[in-house]
């Protein structure tokens, strides 16, 4: 029997945790076989700033999508994102001592190495060495070099780095949670894995992510990844605007948003009005739907021109970096009516609204091709090329367990340690349950061990 090779993506946001539990059917696309949500606490502006929170948010989940799918999680591949992430440009190169073999995978992997152990300012550490155009021998431009001749290869690398403190907070947020984690990717990445074609990479795009606490970016041209930026604001903004503009509260900011908002204000009229329920027997408070639109609008431009600076900044004026496949908008930001048009206005570029749905398979819910979702799916899918299989169906777990067969009478005497050694082979089957229960228990133990060895580090 083959085994199936099951991908876990959590996607630790601002405003909500995602996991999902997929696997590639016969036809390569991804089925999902489960998804648990939370509400996401003891995050701000994707950064941890509450351990037992987060982790009780991770859990709830995680239980979620295990009960969804009825398999057991093991490990997971985390998104990352958050205001610490920053990214450069840098070059290096390899001298070989064997011009005469080709070049192989082993000499990129020592590139790569070599970049890793660039040394950064104070507390940062590298989360992506992602190489881009290589160099041999002095010949520029190629993209694939290995089976090629040279003596010294040269490739010039876009490194993303955030701030160790808090990637290894999220680290312990996982491992706390009872995961093992497998990979951490920038979230852009793994959006745009999601939502953009190989044709418009080639083309030249840039992804706009809009979530709940920052605006994640991620610049491709000639299907190499040109830029990445994380501007720290997000949806949250907008809700807190509102609250306050309005004199409401949270959840009724957040409601009215979502359903009544638009980042377009001449689109509604001045006697459009919406009624608030007031509080504890107050009179009900009436908003005006302009005004919304008008500090929505406000705060969207904002976020707008903070990420089109980022696109300048990449050199989207200069003909040879043009953007040829202009913006693709996703997260749940992107579903803020007439946002697509407002994006067109000022950067001048054509915008799409990106949705997962291409690479899930066909008999997928219609939720699940929710811009929400776009991260969730990219970590399930870098989970894939990993090969991993970090979930276990429960059925299986359940297997071993031959107690229910007719017990003889010789079994009563299973309990003495020393008659056990000495028996027919008839009561095998009932020895290997308490081995499997005390593998169980030395897990725990183990497990136990690991979160006591994390408490006494920090």
């Amino acid at each position: 029997m083959n085994k199936e090779s099951i991908a876990v993506g959590l996607d630790i946001g601002t405003t909500k945790i995602v996991a999902m539990i997929g696997k590639k059917n016969e036809y390569g696309k991804l089925e999902i076989l489960g998804v648990g949500k939370s509400k996401s606490l003891g995050v701000h502006r994707g950064v941890v700033n509450n351990i037992t929170q987060t982790i009780q948010s991770i859990q709830a989940a995680i239980s979620e999508a295990e009960n969804n799918s009825g398999y057991r999680i093991n490990d997971v591949v985390v998104g990352i994102a958050g205001q610490h992430i920053r990214s450069i440009q840098h070059s290096d190169y390899i001298s070989r001592k064997n011009p005469e073999e080709v070049i192989g995978e082993y000499d990129i992997e020592q590139l790569t190495c070599q970049v890793q152990n660039l040394s950064m300012l104070p507390g940062e550490e590298i989360i992506h060495a992602l190489p881009q155009e290589f160099k041999i021998d002095g010949q520029s431009e190629i993209l694939e070099p290995i089976g090629m001749y040279g003596a010294r290869v040269e490739s010039s690398f876009h490194i993303v780095v955030g701030q160790a403190a808090s990637i290894r907070n999220l680290g312990r947020c996982v491992k706390n949670a009872g995961l093992e984690l497998t990979g951490l990717t920038l979230e852009p990445l793994a959006s745009a894995d999601a939502v953009l074609s190989e044709e418009e990479k080639e083309a030249g795009v840039a992804l706009i992510d809009i979530g709940g606490g920052t605006t994640d970016l991620a610049v491709f041209k000639n299907g190499v990844i040109r830029h990445t930026a994380v501007i720290p604001f997000g949806g949250n903004v907008i809700t807190e605007d509102i609250k306050e503009g309005c004199s409401i509260i949270e959840k009724q900011a957040e409601l009215l948003k979502t359903r009544f908002g638009s980042a377009w204000p001449g689109e509604n009229k001045d006697n459009e009005i919406v009624s608030i329920p007031g509080l504890r027997g107050r009179d009900p408070k009436e908003i005006s739907l302009k005004n919304l639109s008008k500090i929505i609008h406000a705060r969207v431009v904002e976020i707008i021109e903070q990420v089109y600076a980022e696109i300048k900044l990449y050199g989207h004026d200069e003909p040879k970096k043009k953007l040829i496949a202009g913006i693709v908008l996703t997260g749940g930001g992107s579903q803020l009516q007439h946002i697509k048009q407002l994006v067109e206005y000022i950067t001048g570029m054509d915008t799409r609204i990106g949705y997962p749905n291409e690479h899930l398979a066909g008999n997928s819910s219609e939720e699940l091709s929710s811009p929400l979702y776009a991260t969730s799916v990219g970590l399930v899918m870098e989970s894939l090329r990993n090969q991993t299989n970090s979930a276990t169906p429960f059925v299986e777990m359940k297997i071993p367990e031959p107690v229910v067969a007719t017990p003889q009478p010789t079994v009563v005497d299973v309990s003495i340690e020393n008659e056990v050694a000495s028996k027919e082979p008839a009561s095998t089957p009932v020895e290997n349950e308490p081995i499997e229960r005390k593998k169980k228990y030395d897990f725990n133990n183990l497990l136990g061990k690991i979160k006591e060895f994390l408490d006494n580090v920090e």
